[in-house]
């Protein structure tokens, strides 16, 4: 099948259009039958695939189970159905755990959804300003510093349900959780450990080398989850009936619902409705009141789940492309994100965001356009329906088992013990400072001091590799007598400025002219022009001429909105070196002043006092 061809300007990609860029796009090319059965088979695989997890990230952050599902089928649906990517599955995921456990702590469901719309708004701000190509700028340390970090809190927290911990409090943050559970050690129920051990028994099979053992075609054809959860539920029901006094949490014995005013365990067999979010209550299920001063404090949590929705889905529509050779639209794909994290708490689900795993199974089981995305989330309301009564009998002990392969895979652990052993001593710090502040406080932590060290150490790199220095040899002619040619290469910029000057504050009496060559010169920020205009400010005032070459057009821009235009006598441009020479060869002796003993710039001194004078250019 022919695919578009897209560009790498989001602005110029014939269906870059908000919304649904990517399903127009599929419709213009052609849509076969065929490719309409293979979406609806892969979307009914990944579809059973999602219903455990979706469960599973649920009550990992404290939500009922079914909240889990309605994410996965009202996200699920939306987004692949407005979205950029062709291939990316939404739901709950696993980054999101160590965000919304403690919101939900602090704020109760109420105050988990409301942050869910208002993420879902600044994802839509987003995409109609066009940002979605800058989460490209997050540095590799930088995202797997905390992605590996969020998969150590995930594994971490799976131990109360995974060993059956009965702990006194939930306390909200990491650290406290940690010492809770070691003060509840002594509740460790064998039982669990024995349904948590058969599960993740069965989730590691596809993982055992096949020249250990040779599974069966119908075996290895099923996905994990789909056989070790059932496998664990009906062990889990056989131990109770063998052995007297076994029990062990449920999905139905943890969880309860009211419908019609009968009492429901497990999950209900309705499908999504309608609801205010902030009718789910505050902590302890007290009533919540919606207000300004409520808005204001969630707002912290609402960008940081926009963030990390932003860099996770646009990650995983990034492996998604590389699988299927297609482009994906970002900021298509962050317009129909942020629609569904804004619908989605109207109907009880949790903020979402593109799910990596169900993505490339998505592709493995043949899904090619959004089309299987969609038939995900209807496999997921059909589950609903059809299947609540059954689920009830899931072991909670098996779902934590399932978390704890999810947080392995998410770790990535081989990228991570690779890029410590291959990456410069810088990166190693920007990784391990995010993945530690991820583990001890929190993502917003450690996302914003990890960008900003790795901007820290980039702004180093840059100002080492920007220099100034007066050039004798390698020039394109004799220069005339009297002229010296200064070349600045690379950008002039706040931390390199001080640097591309700093050769050129102390010259010969004999110096008439000086040849700036800013052809390598890739860009001038305020700073810069500042310093620009201290250096040739004290030229003038010792009578020396200025030629600037190969300025580039923002650059010239700027110098001109700052007044510095050719001057006859003082300042001049040309593109060449070339010209200049040409052009200082017949004027030589016009611009020559008689001088005695060096010229000496005081470039720093000079520098600052018109910062300070001017601090409104910096800002």
């Amino acid at each position: 099948m022919a695919r578009t061809r897209f560009t790498d300007n989001a602005h110029d990609l014939p269906f870059s259009s908000l919304p649904a860029s990517a399903l127009r796009a599929v419709w213009r090319e052609g849509y076969t039958a065929a490719q309409l059965k293979a979406d609806v088979v892969a979307g009914f695989l990944v579809g059973v695939i999602a219903l455990p997890l979706a469960m599973a990230l649920a009550i990992a952050v404290g939500a009922p189970p079914q909240q889990g599902l309605y994410t996965a089928i009202v996200a699920g649906f939306l987004t692949p159905l407005l979205g950029g990517s062709r291939l990316q599955v939404v739901g709950p995921t696993a980054a999101f755990i160590v965000v919304l456990a403690p919101l939900q702590a602090h704020y109760g469901m109420g105050g988990l959804l409301v942050a869910g719309v208002m993420a879902g708004f600044i994802l839509i701000g987003l995409a109609l300003l066009r940002l979605g190509r800058l989460i490209e700028f997050i540095p590799f340390p930088v995202t797997t510093g905390f992605t590996a970090g969020i998969a150590v809190v995930i594994a971490v927290l799976q131990l109360k349900d995974l060993l059956g911990l009965k702990l006194t409090s939930n306390p909200e943050h990491f650290s406290d959780r940690i010492v809770a559970m070691w003060e509840a050690r002594g509740t460790t129920n064998v039982q669990e450990v024995v349904i948590g051990a058969i599960t993740m028994s069965v989730l590691l099979i596809p993982r055992i080398p096949s020249r250990w053992i040779q599974l069966p075609k119908c075996v290895s054809a099923v996905p994990a989850p789909l056989l070790a959860l059932p496998l664990a539920a009906i062990a889990a029901l056989a131990f109770a009936q063998l052995v007297p006094g076994f029990h062990v949490d449920t999905i139905g014995t943890r969880f309860h619902s009211v419908i019609d005013g009968v009492t429901v365990p497990g999950i209900p067999r309705v499908p999504p409705l309608l609801v205010a979010p902030w009718s789910g209550g505050g902590p302890g299920g007290a009533p919540m009141v919606l207000s300004l001063n409520l808005i204001r404090e969630l707002l912290p949590s609402a960008f940081t789940i926009a963030l990390l929705g932003a860099i996770e889905s646009l990650l995983s529509a990034v492996v998604a492309d590389g699988m299927a050779r297609t482009r994906h639209d970002p900021d298509s794909e962050l317009f129909a994100l942020g629609i569904a994290n804004v619908v989605t708490p109207f109907f009880g689900g949790i903020p979402a965001t593109g799910a990596m795993a169900r993505t490339a199974s998505n592709f493995r089981f043949g899904g090619r356009t959004p089309v299987s995305a969609m038939t995900h989330a209807v496999t997921v309301l059909l589950a609903i329906v059809i299947l609540a009564p059954a689920l009830q009998y899931l072991p909670m002990a098996s779902l934590a088992a399932l978390l704890l392969l999810v947080a392995w895979n998410m770790s990535e652990v081989e990228h991570f013990i690779h890029t410590m052993r291959v990456a410069p001593k810088s990166d190693v710090a920007v990784l391990l400072t995010c993945f530690s502040l991820t583990v001890v406080f929190d993502m917003v932590i450690a996302v914003t001091a990890g960008v900003l060290l790795a901007s820290m150490l980039f702004m180093r790199r840059m100002a080492v590799t920007t220099e100034g220095r007066v050039v004798e040899h390698g020039l394109p002619a004799t220069p005339p007598e009297g002229v010296i040619v200064y070349d600045i290469n690379g950008p002039l910029f706040f931390g390199a400025a001080e640097r591309a000057m700093g050769a050129i504050r102390a010259i010969g009496a004999d110096v008439k002219v000086v040849v700036f060559r800013m052809d390598q010169v890739s860009m001038v920020d305020v700073t810069g022009l500042v310093a620009l205009e201290t250096v040739l400010d004290e030229l003038e005032r010792h009578g020396i001429k200025v030629v600037l070459v190969g300025v580039r057009d923002a650059a010239r821009e700027m110098f001109r909105g700052a007044g510095l235009v050719p001057v006859e006598g003082k300042l001049a441009f040309t593109q060449t070196t070339e010209e200049a020479f040409e052009l200082l060869g017949a004027k030589i002796q016009r611009y020559a002043r008689k001088r005695t003993g060096p010229v000496r710039i005081h470039l720093l001194d000079r520098h600052r006092r018109k910062v300070v004078k001017a601090p409104e250019q910096v800002d």
